[in-house]
């Protein structure tokens, strides 16, 4: 009998998205010391890549309102980075959709600290998204490429957008949980069809879930289970909305000994606890019910920050009516 839930594959990279993902939280105004105690604890945890923020256009997300990590210069990379690590490499997140202006904005690799652009989109964005990675590939980038919101695309559209993706040089395509409204069957079945895909093109497959059902760090197992080799969580599961599947979690479940658990504790004790009384992530009554019904969490976000929050009834009622 094979023993599938014994995860130890030399293949499987670990990528860190506190900074990138919870930066949603909080208009990404992490200060600095935060962001170089995440890249160190990376470095010390094994971890093999650290999201670091999103390459948006200041066009779209004026400096004014929005923190350093929302546009990822390269002097904001390298005042927190400095003589960088070769143990960690440097993602970025890179929005379709005319949130990037990447063929300015992002350099040639040899111009830049960055290692990985990860080009995020929706189904419909598909035709940009290709024409993101390529440039970043042609740049001298690992390209890689997250398809957003997938549980509200039928089977027909993703086997589609697939076979679009599958001819490009992204080296990873990532099944994306956004609304945490997945359950396991769903995420077994998506990793096979993605698999299918993408057979013989050498490219991995990534799982990016959310933890609206508290079910991140479960789908994140099945994930791992039937193949996905590329995998997301942070540090104590800070993310938007309902968070995401907790590093401390994921690298417990994981035998590889390149992996070490104290140094994410540390950050933990040290930083995310007192955030908390700061900044409100996790699955509150809100989030579940968005995750339940398959819904974008920006409705919820904004009831949690209105009086009415503890009206998690009320809430329903008028989710479901939206439905």
């Amino acid at each position: 009998m094979s023993a599938p839930w014994i995860t130890y594959r030399p293949e499987i990279k670990v990528l860190d998205a506190t900074i990138r993902d919870g930066g949603l939280i909080n208009d990404h105004q992490f200060d600095d010391r935060f962001v170089r105690a995440v890249y160190d604890t990376c470095i010390q945890a094994g971890i093999d890549y650290m999201e670091i923020g999103y390459k948006t256009s200041q066009k779209v997300a004026a400096p004014t309102k929005f923190g350093p990590w929302k546009s990822c210069s390269e002097d904001d990379l390298r005042r927190i980075i400095g003589e960088k690590s070769p143990a960690v490499k440097i993602a970025v997140m890179a929005d379709a959709g005319g949130k990037t202006d990447y063929k300015t904005d992002i350099l040639p690799k040899d111009q830049s600290i960055i290692d990985t652009v990860r080009v995020a989109c929706y189904i419909h964005q598909i035709p940009e998204a290709v024409d993101m990675i390529k440039d970043a590939a042609d740049k001298g980038y690992e390209a890689t490429c997250n398809l957003m919101a997938i549980s509200t695309v039928h089977e027909a559209e993703i086997a589609q957008a697939l076979e679009v993706v599958a001819t490009t040089p992204a080296s990873t395509v990532v099944v994306v949980d956004s609304f945490g409204s997945l359950y396991q069957e769903q995420i077994r079945s998506l990793v096979h069809q993605y698999r299918t895909a993408l057979e013989g093109t050498g490219k991995e497959i990534g799982i990016h879930a959310h933890n609206n059902q508290q079910l991140a760090f479960a789908n994140t197992i099945e994930a791992i289970i039937h193949g996905a080799n590329r995998i997301d969580a942070t540090m104590g599961g800070l993310g938007r909305g309902a968070g995401n599947c907790p590093m401390e979690l994921l690298l417990g479940f994981l035998r590889n000994p390149k992996f070490h658990l104290r140094p994410v504790w540390q950050l933990i004790q040290d930083h995310v606890v007192g955030l908390r009384r700061e900044m409100e992530w996790g699955a509150l009554a809100p989030y579940i019910i968005t995750g339940q019904l398959n819904q974008h969490p920006r409705t919820a976000i904004a009831w949690l920050g209105s009086d009415q929050r503890d009206r998690c009834a009320d809430f329903f009622d008028r989710c479901i009516a939206e439905v």
